[in-house]
């Protein structure tokens, strides 16, 4: 039998309280105050862990700066897969948008420390995109790999406004034909091979 999991820490307890809240109610409607009692420890103990709100600010972005998992799918199923993920996400009632966009929006672009976080991961996206297209041989991967991010942020923001999980199919079926103006060949179930590369104009 596998070991039970360890119990949390308290800086644990403290940044999954405040990843919660922050990103259901809003960086700036979440005071400390609130996170301390919804733990039931004093602001001091808090302090202890995280010397201010900004702090925890930042521990709660870095918290949700994940890497896609290293997958063994052909490059263009992998980025189209992206789209299904979107739409399973839009599905659950607890979305509230991409964590980093809203916490640039609400503290303005004025906090350096929160747009240099949420400039990490979008273009850490974006680079996850180029790199499978690089692998697909497509020959302008950078500004691909741009568009891509833009249906990505644009289905997110259609979503909120919709509540239309649909709006990630739309946007998949924007990627498909992007992909194929790049001479890559999708399949109707997106079974991909390499398609020819396209041929450079002057």
């Amino acid at each position: 039998m596998a070991p039970p999991p360890a119990p949390q820490t308290m800086k644990e307890r403290i940044l999954e309280t405040a990843d919660k809240l922050f990103y259901l109610q809003g960086i700036r409607a979440i005071g400390v105050d609130t996170i301390a009692a919804e733990i039931g420890i004093s602001k001091r103990t808090l302090y202890n862990h995280f010397p201010s709100k900004d702090a925890l600010i930042a521990a709660y972005l870095e918290r949700r700066f994940v890497q896609p998992r290293p997958s063994d799918k052909p490059p263009a199923e992998q980025i189209l897969a992206t789209f299904d993920s979107l739409e399973r996400r839009f599905a659950a009632k607890d979305f509230r948008g991409c964590p980093f966009v809203n916490a640039v929006a609400e503290l303005g672009p004025a906090d350096r420390a929160v747009k240099k976080i949420a400039f990490a991961f979008k273009e850490s996206r974006r680079t996850w995109f180029r790199d499978r297209l690089n692998e697909l041989g497509v020959a302008n991967a950078e500004a691909l790999a741009t568009q891509l991010v833009l249906l990505v942020d644009g289905s997110i923001a259609q979503d909120l406004v919709r509540d239309d999980p649909a709006m990630a199919r739309a946007a998949k079926e924007a990627a498909t034909v992007l992909l194929r103006n790049a001479g890559v060949t999708v399949g109707d179930q997106t079974t991909v091979k390499r398609g020819k590369r396209p041929a450079r104009h002057p």
